[in-house]
């Protein structure tokens, strides 16, 4: 191939397998693709990529290519990686990843005051739900709540935050116990195991609402009960815990990033940080505190 650009075009075409979505991957419109597939099938005695009734594969002689782009892709991010990790002043970028929950309620006071105390350290937040490829450079320092990491990351495992049962204070005065209905996520099975262990397992499911913020809110307004992180809920005078129910452990909490970021200052200091601020709000965040 003659440019890095080819090879970003294969790879996009490969991971998306249709010319539109290969196209918002790269953000270009679907035209240029089209015309960058034309010109690479032609460049060749066999051609990289063929249609098929999935979309565009890649050709044996394609996957050849691919496996190229994928090295070359690993070695860019490599390079972005040492770039990064050089210089051991306190100044440069830092993108974190944390979900958007975790930053709102337990990380935006404390990040604000990184910000103010290092404003060499040009910190942009990522506030996302799904893990971010720290591989692929998508962000240099990761708070996510999950059992059991990328065995290679390297980080700090914190503890589990804490789940109970929630519901608005009038709502079981209000609602008679044969209309009382659990509030789920739509990912969840259609009973979710939590219900049978929950103080009213015979109650019925009701709504399934995907984004957490707006499941407790809606418990909040009374239009149901959830199983929501103490965190959030405890905090909230619009909520009570049913029936002074028992701690639900979830997930472990930890703070990561890349080993080849590991020894770089700025990151370190603000992986201690981002630590220190958790632990400092453990009590809330393990449910210990109401």
């Amino acid at each position: 191939m003659e440019n890095w650009d080819d090879y970003r075009f294969i790879l996009a075409l490969d991971r998306c397998q249709t010319l539109r979505s290969a196209a918002a991957l790269l953000g270009v419109n679907h035209s240029t693709v089209s015309r960058r597939l034309a010109v690479i099938n032609s460049r060749y005695s066999s051609p990289a990529f063929e249609l098929t009734a999935g979309g565009y594969a890649a050709t044996q002689f394609g996957k050849k290519l691919v496996d190229a782009a994928e090295k070359i892709e690993e070695i860019n991010f490599a390079a972005n990686r040492s770039q990064k990790a050089s210089g051991n002043e306190l100044s440069g970028p830092i993108t974190l990843s944390v979900p958007g929950v975790l930053a709102r309620y337990i990380l935006l006071g404390p990040l604000t005051q990184f910000c103010n105390d290092y404003p060499e350290i040009q910190l942009t937040i990522q506030s996302t739900y799904r893990f971010a490829d720290l591989d692929r450079s998508e962000a240099d320092v990761a708070v996510r709540a999950v059992n059991q990491p990328p065995d290679h990351f390297i980080g700090r495992r914190l503890f589990p935050y804490g789940l109970s049962y929630y519901c608005n204070g009038d709502y079981l005065a209000a609602v008679k116990p044969k209309n009382r209905t659990w509030i789920t996520d739509i990912g969840e099975e259609k009973t979710p195991g939590w219900i049978a262990r929950s103080p009213f397992p015979d109650a019925q499911v009701g709504l399934r609402i995907d984004d957490i913020e707006l499941r407790h809110r809606a418990a909040i307004v009374g239009k149901g009960m959830i199983l929501g992180a103490c965190y959030m809920a405890d905090p909230e005078p619009g909520l009570m815990r049913i029936h002074s129910s028992a701690i639900v452990p979830g997930q472990d909490i930890w703070v990561l990033t890349h080993p080849d970021l590991k020894d770089t200052p700025r990151i370190r200091l603000l992986m201690q940080f981002i630590a220190s601020a958790i632990m400092a709000k453990r009590g809330l965040i393990v449910g210990d505190q109401q």
